[in-house]
């Protein structure tokens, strides 16, 4: 007998429709085969099938031939997801359980098995869920500790199954089985947390306007200093000024963190903009992405929140020079054998570095250990395309013991907050028609058009361009993030002043 279900497979932020179809007949010798490009996993498979469907108290057609065809048969399957439309396909082919062919067309299902039949945590489910509600599946039967990363998709019913024999006994009419309930993507969005305050932050007053302008804006920034400067402790207190996700946004970044398996049991949605700090021993792969099944790097991770470099130098070169793309075109397109696959990479480069290898190069407190054959060969690690990428550039001075002992006390992170916030919403209504969030994501054509220059800005602009040798991406920088420091003080237009404070956080 032949028996077909529906089920899904991730491949990068995408998703297919896969047939599991299952034919069971007693001719020829017993075998249980499985076709259409398995892998090693959906493979092992059959021994997970055999034994749950025995231990869930139905037969397993052993003295039969077994020919299991995931189809399309040219895409290549990983994963251990299709354990149960295997498992529920073979229980039909072997006439056990006689469902509507309706229902089963209207379907997909999903899911790890155990060894007794119950379901596990499988990942990816964020996405075949999204991709379900796309393609106007009904139903959507997952394990129940997976279930909750479905439930914010309205026109989907989500049936949670804790084991192979429930949903049997709910498909024989057995059994009552209730969609969840589903969830505003809204109400589960949250403010990022941050390790600091900026309130904490003793003195810096320039590189606090500059993370308020690189908020705002969406900007990346470079700060450079002595240790103890408060590189990092500025660097951590930035996702508590950066506004919400939206729910474009937030869907955006959950199906990342889906695709790589980083949603816990229980977690629904990616609630914060994200806040990636990798070491400096990060692989070029684990920061770009790849690997045998083209999972989403750093850059991808970090999609519409921070990545923030610390000891920028110490990165190895191929690395640093790897994100050069990634931050300049917002996505990356990771190529391999196996196949090809984009993922987008739009986040806030945060780079950190010390002067020198020793940290104090020009510092008024301490001597410089260092050569300048090894200064020159330090701050040679960070190629000029790299730094021709950055939009702010800072340098951090050694805080004033005497700031230490009488600390003045300086605006909240929640203050600064809500001026982002209105800077923010004044890009993405000027952007609507072009579906551009901030100013940071405007490319050169539609910062001309869109900035609104006045003519002693333009003046400033082009004198300075020829004095310091600006390259075009540069130029364009300038004016877009002196748009930035327009729109936080809710300006129409960029005035000379504007423009030379974007000036100053470039030159320094």
């Amino acid at each position: 007998m032949l028996s077909k279900v529906y089920s899904g497979f991730n491949i990068g932020l995408n998703s297919i429709k896969i047939e599991v179809e299952s034919e069971v007949v007693d001719r020829g010798l017993p075998s249980f085969s499985v076709v259409g490009l398995p892998s090693k996993a959906v493979d092992e498979a059959k021994e997970r099938v055999r034994i749950a469907i025995d231990n869930s108290g139905l037969r397993f057609p052993s003295r039969s031939k077994i020919t299991i065809n995931l189809a399309p048969a040219d895409v290549a399957k990983e994963g251990s997801c299709f354990d149960l439309p295997i498992a529920l396909s073979i229980i039909i082919a072997s006439g056990q359980l006689n469902v509507d062919r309706e229902l089963l067309e209207n379907s997909l299902f999903f899911g790890e098995l155990s060894l007794n039949g119950d379901l596990r945590y499988t990942r990816g489910l964020f996405l075949l869920a999204y991709f379900a509600q796309k393609n106007m599946a009904d139903n959507l039967y997952v394990p129940r500790i997976s279930a909750s990363q479905a439930l914010c998709f309205n026109s989907l019913k989500v049936y949670p199954v804790s084991s192979l024999k429930e949903l049997v006994a709910y498909l024989a009419g057995i059994k009552i089985l209730k969609p969840l309930k589903q969830l505003d993507v809204k109400d589960l969005i949250e403010n990022s947390a941050s390790e600091f305050d900026l309130s904490q932050v003793v003195g810096q007053e320039n590189a606090k306007r500059a993370l308020e302008i690189a908020a705002a804006g969406g900007h990346s920034l470079y700060m450079n200093g002595p240790p103890g400067a408060g590189k990092t402790m500025l660097s951590r207190a930035l996702p508590g000024i950066l506004p919400s996700l939206s729910e474009a946004e937030a869907i955006e970044v959950t199906a990342i963190y889906s695709a790589a398996g980083k949603l816990n049991a229980g977690e629904t949605l990616i609630k914060a903009r994200p806040f990636r700090s990798p070491h400096h021993t990060i692989s070029q792969v684990g920061m770009i992405g790849g690997g045998s099944s083209i999972l989403p790097g750093e850059v991808s991770l970090a999609h519409r929140g921070v990545l923030f470099l610390d000891e920028f130098p110490e990165f190895p070169r191929n690395v640093l020079e790897s994100i050069r793309q990634p931050v300049e075109d917002g996505r990356v397109n990771i190529v391999r054998a196996s196949g090809s696959v984009e993922y987008p990479s739009r986040f806030m480069l945060v780079a950190a570095s010390n002067p020198c290898p020793c940290g104090y190069y020009n510092s008024p407190k301490k001597q410089c250990t260092c050569t300048f054959a090894q200064i020159d060969r330090y701050n040679k690690r960070i190629s000029g395309p790299i730094l021709d990428r950055i939009d702010l550039n800072i340098n951090l001075p050694p805080v004033e013991i005497e700031k230490l002992n009488n600390p003045i006390n300086t605006e909240t992170s929640a203050t600064v907050r809500l001026r982002v916030e209105k800077a923010r919403r004044l890009q993405m209504q000027r952007y609507a028609n072009i579906k551009l969030n901030c100013n940071a994501e405007l490319n050169g054509e539609q910062a001309k058009i869109l900035t609104n220059l006045s003519d002693a800005a333009k003046k400033l602009l082009s004198r300075s361009a020829q004095y310091y040798g600006f390259s075009a991406r540069t130029y364009y920088k300038l004016i877009k993030v002196s748009r930035t420091i327009a729109d936080l003080k809710n300006s129409s237009q960029i005035e000379e002043i504007d423009m030379a404070e974007a000036l100053q956080f470039k030159t320094q």
